[in-house]
């Protein structure tokens, strides 16, 4: 039986090998005057959506009879608040439930505190004050405002626009500064966002009372909030 002749084998190694990096593609050329650059737009609105916070503090020196005094008043608030409740209009629904000893000397548990909430949230302002102010057993503990995605929506659009329109206007500018005719665009991204609740009535847990049936509903006026998009991305000058 004859065997291979090394050199033979040697040489048939070495051509495949080169064969093999020939077919490697060739690594691709830097990107060359490509600018990175974003823009914005903004657009103001008027906050449509009113978030109202209810809420309670019980003591005592028993856990379950401080939780059977929240779910008491939290049974009756609910039973009130209900009655006015309409799908986007005035929403309902329960917020934080806590229950925490309380500790004395040599760190030994002298009592129980526990705190409820309920929280009316919509788009109806004096129905929401109004079921507010009728209930007996929570006081209003905050005030906030909000945008409705609607009303969000409703001026996106325009803000989107504004922050094309700036991103073309810089990329075009700053490509005729770099001494360039014009650019293409690579890539882009576009982010949205609105700005936290505007003013709103100052109120301590520590000035909130109960309200009565009594009492008129708390006066409220919502701000302002700015809807900002975003447009981010490169350009190829050209």
């Amino acid at each position: 039986m004859s065997r291979p002749i090394p050199w033979l084998a040697a040489a048939t190694v070495l051509a495949l090998s080169l064969n093999a990096a020939h077919a490697q593609p060739a690594p691709a050329p830097a990107p060359q005057n490509v600018m990175q650059l974003d823009a914005s737009g903004t657009v103001e609105v008027q906050q449509d959506v009113l978030v109202l916070t209810l809420g309670t503090v019980k003591d005592g020196k028993d856990a379950a009879s401080v939780q059977s005094q929240l779910r008491q008043a939290l049974d009756a608030a609910l039973a009130e608040v209900r009655k006015s409740a309409e799908p986007r209009q005035m929403d309902v629904r329960t917020g934080n439930f806590s229950l925490s000893p309380r500790y004395g000397q040599n760190q030994q548990i002298s009592g129980w505190q526990g705190r409820a909430e309920l929280v009316l949230e919509g788009r109806d302002f004096p129905r929401i004050t109004g079921a507010a102010a009728r209930v007996g057993t929570l006081s209003i503990q905050r005030v906030a405002f909000d945008l409705s995605r609607e009303q969000r929506e409703s001026v996106e659009g325009e803000a989107q626009q504004q922050a094309i329109a700036r991103f073309q206007a810089q990329a075009a500018r700053l490509a005729g500064h770099f001494g360039f005719s014009g650019y293409t665009l690579r890539e882009v991204a576009v982010h949205s966002n609105h700005g936290g609740p505007g003013p709103q009535p100052h109120m301590m847990a520590m000035e909130a009372r109960s309200l009565g049936k009594a009492d008129a509903p708390l006066p409220v006026e919502a701000g302002k909030a700015s809807v900002t998009v975003t447009v981010s991305g490169s350009v190829q000058m050209r």
